[in-house]
């Protein structure tokens, strides 16, 4: 990864959970960071010297709008055409309550794959000639669901298992990155709680909990692969 004194950061779905906390830990180490969201009107005062883009990672113009500020802060940063770490977090749970696969709609399943794959493809693809430039960071955010099979979670979780396997091809033709697909445990999220409707989940972790076993992954760049949060945290520690 490149050495300035600021390495520069894109996290996607920084608008709440554990992209919001991410974001908010990466500022405090001296990052400067680039997120998005689809709601930002409390951004301004909760990344306070974040550069907020607001829109839907699945629209191709926002992806764009997204490039434009990655350049323009690499170019006020000294080094253009660099991006030291892109964090692909923004997520679509599907339906809520989760249905069974013999009444996922096909629509909402669509989109699921359309956020949760295509749309970390298409900003690896675009991003990929200026992390190459810094010899970067991908981070994909996982999750259980992707390995273990859980009734209701049958779009969500091939659509992880999807993406994992795109962050395990990656790794092996960009051997100069560090890929990582990162499950980040259950956790006190808004969308944690939309799979549970009515349930009391006060018991998970809140994100920022997360967070330093995410910073402790950047900082030290282990070998590419899947690894889950918890256990990094504590191996490292």
């Amino acid at each position: 990864m490149s050495s300035t004194s600021q390495p520069i950061a894109l996290i996607t779905g920084g608008g709440r959970g554990l992209g919001l906390a991410l974001a908010r830990g990466l500022l405090s180490n001296g990052w400067r960071v680039v997120t998005d969201a689809r709601r930002t009107g409390h951004l301004a005062a909760a990344l306070p010297g974040a550069v907020v883009v607001p829109g839907d990672v699945t629209d191709p113009a926002h992806r764009e709008a997204l490039a434009e500020m990655v350049g323009e802060l690499s170019s006020a940063a000294g080094a253009p055409g660099r991006l030291d770490l892109l964090v692909n977090n923004a997520s679509d749970l599907g339906p809520s309550p989760l249905p069974r696969l013999d009444d996922v709609p096909l629509a909402a399943a669509r989109k699921v794959f359309e956020t949760n794959v295509l749309a970390p493809l298409a900003l690896t693809q675009q991003f990929l000639p200026v992390l190459r430039a810094a010899g970067g960071i991908v981070v994909n955010v996982s999750s259980d669901a992707a390995v273990e099979a859980y009734e209701g979670w049958g779009a969500y979780g091939a659509a992880k298992a999807a993406l994992d396997q795109l962050s395990a091809v990656l790794a092996a033709e960009e051997p100069e990155l560090a890929v990582y697909a990162v499950d980040p445990g259950d956790m006190r999220t808004e969308m944690h709680q939309a799979a549970f409707p009515g349930e009391d989940i006060s018991d998970r972790q809140e994100p920022e909990a997360v967070v330093p076993a995410l910073l402790r992954l950047i900082a030290t760049r282990p070998p590419s692969g899947r690894l889950r949060a918890a256990d990094f945290a504590e191996a490292r520690a």
